[in-house]
């Protein structure tokens, strides 16, 4: 498992200071290169239909004055015709953006089945104090670069980060809330600065009900903040007991559309890969890159089709093979696709599509599935899973029980093994 640095327990008195310096003065874009983020205009970029002078690695860039890196990662089979999801992710502190990149961008590259560019960037410090707001510069700076030469969708632009990481997603959340379609924080407080902090961005919180670092009441702070500018109804989510060893996801009411509000609490310290029924964090086996897939994957893009449009997952063909739907409950009740749509080497990841094959609505659907000796679920999201090897139920979420007629739904699910040998048997049944 990759080490991450924990900030100092200090951290906390540090961030007072921080506050006063942060970059409170610059509330702009990158300029005539930023398009609003949920306005539903053209939203390719000037680097569509361009052949790229840009690589993965590390690049260095002048940003106020001085010279900075960020890691860079074009999806495979990059097409330039093609507008791309761009993703964020900023490092905890004393972390760098190697870490990052290592990590597989917080899990979320080997998800995206290459249909999102990732950037990296390297703190001053190796953290993100936003003096007089360099690094929101920076993010314009490297953004504008980006886009520049490759194609990216301005509408699914996305930050993510841990710690000192996450603090830094915020601020960008406040200050360029025309530009960041959704941010994730994991374990943050308000340490960047939040300049703006007025403006609705979609938000998805993720804290330890007893992080000995930053206080999980500063991660609700940060919460809240976009509870009340997307309009969303003001609660007290459950969040779990200690020693339970299992988080809680709250989709908030309410919120204005295209704006929820999320918000998982876990029963964990300062960390950002907890595993449900262990006390040790894993990179591989945490619920967390998977939950921030889908929260971040479920905004459609307002980009027009290009000529050939490449459908998503994009590039190649699935490496698994799919399973054919049987049918399953009772006649004409509920059917279910099994399809692998990534792999890599020890795990793979799938889809599962829910058809409601009926003439009248679906009430809630359960799936099972019989998963190859070997294999084991690491991660789920968009259903409830009982047991994790051999034979697996999932049955619906609480906001995709409903299926309408000749309608569906998905879930899906990373899983360690070999992802070449489909399950025995998939069923759906439906009360």
């Amino acid at each position: 498992m990759l080490r991450r640095r924990f900030f100092l327990p200090s951290i906390a008195a540090a961030a007072l200071v921080l506050a006063a310096t942060t970059g409170g003065v610059l509330s702009g874009g990158f300029g005539a290169t930023a398009v609003a983020a949920t306005n539903g205009t053209l939203a390719a970029t000037a680097g569509c239909g361009k052949a790229p002078t840009l690589a993965s690695g590390t690049r260095t860039i002048q940003s106020s004055g001085q010279s900075r890196t960020y890691n860079l990662r074009i999806p495979d089979g990059y097409d330039r015709n093609r507008p791309y999801r761009l993703i964020f992710g900023f490092h905890w502190l004393n972390g760098s953006a190697n870490n990052v990149t290592s990590a597989g961008y917080y899990g979320l590259q080997p998800l995206s089945n290459n249909s999102a560019i990732f950037v990296a960037p390297q703190g001053l410090n190796a953290g993100w104090a936003n003096t007089n707001g360099r690094d929101l510069t920076l993010f314009d700076d490297i953004s504008r670069q980006i886009e520049n030469d490759l194609c990216v969708d301005t509408t699914q632009r996305f930050a993510l980060g841990w710690s000192y990481g996450g603090a830094m997603s915020y601020a960008v959340a406040c200050a360029r809330p025309t530009i960041i379609r959704a941010v994730t924080v994991l374990s943050g407080a308000n340490l960047s600065g939040c300049n703006g902090g007025t403006q609705p961005v979609a938000y998805f919180g993720i804290h330890g009900i007893y992080d000995s670092v930053l206080n999980i009441s500063q991660g609700r702070q940060l919460r809240d903040t976009f509870v009340r500018n997307n309009g969303c109804t003001a609660q007290s989510p459950r969040e779990p007991s200690r020693g339970s060893l299992t988080h809680i996801t709250t989709t908030y009411a309410g919120c204005r559309a295209g704006y929820p509000v999320q918000w998982a609490a876990f029963d964990g310290d300062h960390t950002p890969s907890p595993v449900d029924g262990s006390g040790s964090p894993n990179d591989s086996r945490t619920w967390t890159s998977g939950e921030i897939w889908r929260f971040f994957s479920q905004f459609a893009s307002t980009t027009p089709p290009p000529t050939d449009p490449p459908t998503d997952p994009p590039t190649d063909p699935p490496t698994g093979p799919p399973t054919s739907p049987p049918p399953t409950g009772g006649p004409g009740t509920c059917a279910a696709t099994y399809r692998t749509t990534n792999t890599w080497p020890g795990g793979f990841q799938v889809e599962v599509t829910v058809a409601n094959t009926s003439t009248a609505p679906l009430n809630g659907w359960t799936v099972g599935l019989t998963l190859a000796s070997g294999q084991a679920i690491s991660s789920l999201w968009s259903g409830i899973n009982t047991g994790t090897t051999g034979s697996v139920t999932v049955r619906n979420a609480a906001y995709n029980g409903t299926v309408g007629p000749s309608a569906s739904t998905t879930f899906g699910f990373t899983a360690t093994g070999n992802g070449a040998t489909a399950p025995s048997s998939v069923t759906c049944t439906s009360p």
